[in-house]
């Protein structure tokens, strides 16, 4: 499998500026198969990406995605505009994730002591890392989305969101209806328990190396 692309940007599709995307919005609310094509290619691999990292497998996430422009499709008529195109394309594929996940019955909790933690940055970078450092980064990266499927849900949602996909709070609770102050509990108890699994795995030092 090839590496995803970034997800940081615009909250647009790819290569399309918003009033474009306004225009196919409309077209396709009006029954025109060819816009909504059109936006599906644009945001069909930010969309994997979210259901990827959501689902845990290549298969599930494709099944997820599918089931999530199926639900643009069928909802666009009622599509009013109150949210960002990409706020809802992200709650509906984030909601078909859930569905997914509990159908299947591979919805895990994690328990443990809720305390915030706003230390963890996973999408932190130095502009021009090593060949070491860049190795262990993509390495780091891995164990993290690892340690994320092991999360319950809730936090998984609000982590993959913020952390991979670079949403706001405020972008993250239109997406999954909630109130910033929930965005924001759930993010720092969600980074808090990764961080747990993440030590117990002994895949996370406390502090990265200092030297170089």
């Amino acid at each position: 499998g090839g590496r995803l692309p970034g997800d940081k940007g615009d909250q647009t599709g790819f290569g399309m500026n918003a009033l474009q995307e306004r225009q196919w919005v409309e077209s396709a609310r009006q029954g025109d198969q060819e816009a909504f094509e059109r936006l599906v290619r644009a945001y069909e691999k930010r969309v994997f990406a979210l259901t990827l990292r959501m689902c845990g497998n290549a298969e599930d996430a494709a099944e997820a995605a599918q089931e999530a422009f199926l639900a643009v499709w069928q909802g666009l008529k009622f599509f009013r505009g109150e949210a960002s195109f990409s706020t809802w394309l992200y709650r509906l594929a984030s909601n078909a994730c859930v569905d997914l996940l509990r159908r299947e019955g591979r919805h895990r909790a994690a328990a443990g002591p809720s305390l915030n933690d706003e230390e963890l940055d996973l999408a932190a970078a130095d502009p021009a890392p090593t060949p070491q450092e860049a190795a262990e980064r993509a390495e780091l990266r891995q164990q993290i989305e690892a340690g994320l499927q092991q999360l319950s849900l809730e936090y998984r949602q609000v982590l993959v969101l913020r952390e991979m996909h670079q949403l706001s709070y405020e972008e993250i609770g239109q997406t999954l209806n909630l109130d910033p102050g929930t965005v924001k509990s759930r993010i720092s108890r969600g980074r808090k328990r990764l961080r747990k699994i993440l030590l117990e795995n002994g895949n996370f030092s406390a502090r990265p190396p200092s030297k170089g």
